[in-house]
């Protein structure tokens, strides 16, 4: 099935692929896929059948090169400032899903396609990958949130840098920096890799992993004390959840767990 021609979307188990399907055009983030991906996330997440999300670009060359700059040809202040916040919802609502969101980054991920990268729970890149945010070349900045994701990522300085001078990352640098968790891998065994750690991520237990993703979202801008309430509250309710039960029962049965999809999400702490 697929929201459009440009947005393919695949289903295999708990784990739904994501593809931007426009090679052409190096998979270049127009309106139409920035609505696709944000729906079809936000579908992802309210599915409890859906454990996992990978997103990936059609294509050998491209992840996806960015914004497609013959959209923003010619537009007034108020057309690129609503064209800019479009794109940051989308990237924001994909960054605090509360289903795992996997990039497999196949190619070049530049601009928007490198900012989608940094959105992502994480990224797996293929070692003919490359990220960068070349904006400042064209006169432009990065508007889908790269200039506030980069620096909490790699830190101030080297931010900068890439900012600055537009310079490109290949995928073991990226690797080196910390923007990506995982070793790169080569170009055929992308796909495999992506999907090993999406089933591996849909097999633990799904309330936990929900309530994982929100306790890091706090984590992102909150006061150490107000982080730790909360993950006391969510720890509390796994603890006490029918989950945890064969999720123990199992680790001392010496068995898989057989955990079942959630009917409703794990409730918001107080």
């Amino acid at each position: 099935m697929s929201d459009s021609d440009s947005l393919l979307v695949t289903h295999a188990g708990a784990v739904t692929t994501l593809t931007i399907n426009r090679p052409a055009a190096h998979n270049a983030l127009d309106t139409e896929v920035l609505a696709a991906l944000r729906a079809a996330v936000l579908r992802a997440e309210a599915d409890p059948a859906v454990r996992a999300v990978i997103v990936t670009g059609a294509g050998e060359k491209a992840f996806c090169a960015g914004a497609d700059l013959k959209e923003l040809a010619g537009m007034t202040p108020d057309q690129a400032h609503e064209k800019m916040r479009a794109g940051q919802r989308a990237l924001r609502d994909i960054e605090r899903a509360a289903v795992p969101v996997i990039a497999a980054v196949n190619g070049v991920a530049l601009g928007g396609g490198c900012e989608l990268a940094l959105a992502a729970t994480f990224p797996v890149l293929s070692t003919r990958a490359f990220l960068g945010l070349p904006e400042s070349g064209l006169g432009l900045i990065p508007g889908y949130g790269g200039t506030q994701r980069l620096p909490r990522a790699v830190g101030a300085p080297t931010a900068a840098y890439l900012m600055l001078t537009g310079a490109r990352l290949d995928a073991d640098r990226a690797h080196l920096l910390g923007l990506t968790p995982v070793p790169p891998v080569p170009p055929a065994e992308l796909g495999a890799a992506a999907t090993a750690l999406a089933e591996r991520i849909a097999a633990q237990g799904p309330l936990a992993v929900r309530s994982i993703l929100t306790a890091l979202e706090t984590a992102r801008d909150a006061p150490l004390d107000a982080g730790l309430r909360q993950e006391t509250a969510l720890a509390a309710l796994a603890v006490s959840g029918t989950e945890s039960d064969e999720g123990i029962a199992a680790f001392l049965q010496r068995r898989p767990a057989g955990f079942r999809a959630p009917t409703t999400a794990p409730e918001e702490p107080a």
